[in-house]
């Protein structure tokens, strides 16, 4: 799928979210969006936890 499309999508679910039930539904749509992301990453093997982890801790696996 068009990535153009995709963000189409994302930015209509957030903005029914924000009209109808408010900022709180707008920001829980959003981060539950933001773990879908994440998930679906780690599935298609994108990423992995070691990375994530190392991410969320502040450490660069570059180095």
């Amino acid at each position: 799928m068009n990535l153009a499309i995709v963000g189409l999508v994302v930015g209509m679910a957030l903005g029914f979210a924000g009209y109808f039930g408010g900022f709180a539904a707008f920001l829980l749509v959003g981060a539950l969006g933001l773990v879908g992301y994440v998930l679906g990453r780690l599935l298609e093997g994108d990423i992995e936890l070691g990375d994530l982890s190392d991410l969320l801790r502040g450490r660069d696996r570059r180095r």
